[in-house]
């Protein structure tokens, strides 16, 4: 893969271009931002790119206080600039999540990864289906998913075509859950989720799951994956073929 051509892609496609996530929401675009806003409770607002400087960041991020509310993000990405992008982002009063690795690779180069004995994977299509990924995820990741659940049943009801939920299943319990958010237009799609409840972690289903949403992704036609990775799936993924583009950090209101 030719990281620099990726990175190019990655930023024009998936931050200048990205296309709405769901019916709610409105793009606006300034010389210097790009905002994904909604006023519905289930949906994501923020900065998604930015094109700043030393002498322009200080007056735009002032002008940008004023969407600072709960439930907004400025997502900020490593080779963003100015360099101290950060220190004007914690100034204005956001606070910094967890940094993460943008990882991405060609979905055809993913290689193929069976579930362990004894797990299934199975392809979400309904109503219960949602609730039980989002029950898994409330238990793996210890915070409630309340939002992400009512999100994913809109888009369920509203673009079925533009996301894929999975489940790992051991017997009647799931165990896993992940997702492929899939954008029209672009050559990406976003691979989120695959956290595991903890008795069944280090068994090989967070490799099945990436492998069974590359197949699934490449059967659409779409080149790239990419994931915002923890520390805990950066070096799996770099196992099985992901190259780390930059590294994102969001910074939040609230």
């Amino acid at each position: 893969m030719d990281t620099s051509s990726a990175l190019s892609a990655f930023d024009r496609q998936l931050r200048r271009e990205l296309p709405p996530g769901d019916s709610a929401t409105r793009i606006e675009r300034t010389a210097r931002l790009v905002r994904h806003v909604s006023d519905q409770p289930h949906s994501w607002t923020g900065v998604v790119w930015s094109d700043l400087d030393s002498s322009t960041a200080g007056a735009e991020i002032a002008a940008e206080s004023r969407n600072f509310r709960g439930g907004y993000e400025w997502k900020y990405y490593t080779h963003d600039l100015p360099a101290d992008l950060p220190d004007h982002l914690r100034a204005a009063g956001l606070r910094q999540g967890d940094l993460e690795a943008v990882m991405v690779a060609e979905a055809a180069e993913v290689p193929d990864f069976a579930p362990p004995a004894g797990v299934e994977l199975v392809d979400v299509t309904d109503e219960e289906g949602i609730i039980a990924a989002t029950d898994v995820h409330d238990e793996v990741f210890g915070q409630c998913h309340r939002g992400l659940r009512e999100r994913l049943l809109a888009v369920l009801a509203e673009a079925p075509e533009t996301l894929d939920v999975v489940l790992a299943v051991a017997g009647d319990t799931p165990v896993s859950a992940a997702r492929t958010d899939y954008y029209p237009g672009t050559e990406f799609a976003g691979l989120w989720g695959g956290g595991t409840l903890e008795a069944w972690r280090g068994k090989g289903i967070y490799k099945a799951l990436v492998s069974h949403r590359a197949r699934r992704a490449q059967a659409r036609g779409v080149r790239y994956l990419q994931v915002d990775a923890l520390p805990t799936s950066e070096p799996i993924l770099t196992r099985i073929g992901f190259t780390r583009l930059t590294s994102t950090r969001p910074f939040m209101a609230g």
